[in-house]
């Protein structure tokens, strides 16, 4: 029987999100050449929360995209991967910009890789950093969040799942898995 338990709550992540916001403001002095981009489809829903919370603190509006990297994905070459593909919508030109790149969960790297790739094909943007709400370890590649809610050890065995209330209806962080 799989054991299930929460590693973060709706506050857990709202604090973590401000945490991140607070040190993006920092990094980037006043974020003029800052802009977000969510891979889809929790990663563009933290993005979202984010811009809200940079928008609010700098008076401005910090520019927000969303990012399907799955014809960029290394597996498409099993016959048995079928992913579903999404929406892409980079509303403003990249080139020059600090992009701000945001996933759920850290893992292998690979979606990060994919969501970088992608990125690239849209211009050349000064400079490319990840925001993760939580690393669950195992790299496969050299990938580090510039930003991070939570760190946990897992077995690779073990999931991660990230609910969110816009999304799935319930805001929490959970680990399943022996």
């Amino acid at each position: 029987m799989p054991v299930c338990h929460d590693l973060m709550h709706a506050r857990d992540i709202a604090a973590a999100l401000e945490r991140m916001a607070t040190e993006a403001i920092a990094c980037h002095d006043n974020c003029r050449d800052l802009a977000i981009i969510g891979i889809q489809r929790r990663g563009a829903d933290l993005a979202e929360r984010l811009k809200r919370l940079l928008d609010a603190r700098l008076g401005a509006s910090v520019p927000l995209g969303k990012l399907d990297i799955n014809l960029y994905r290394d597996d498409w070459t099993r016959l048995d991967v079928r992913p579903s593909i999404s929406h892409t919508d980079i509303p403003f030109d990249i080139d020059g910009r600090a992009i701000l790149l945001v996933d759920d969960v850290l893992y292998t790297g690979r979606t990060v890789r994919a969501g970088m790739e992608a990125i690239l094909d849209f211009g050349r943007p000064r400079r490319i950093e990840l925001l993760a709400l939580v690393d669950r370890g195992h790299r496969e590649l050299p990938i580090q969040p510039d930003y991070l809610g939570l760190a946990v050890q897992t077995t690779r065995s073990q999931h991660v799942d990230v609910l969110l209330q816009e999304r799935d209806g319930e805001e929490r962080v959970r680990l399943s898995g022996a």
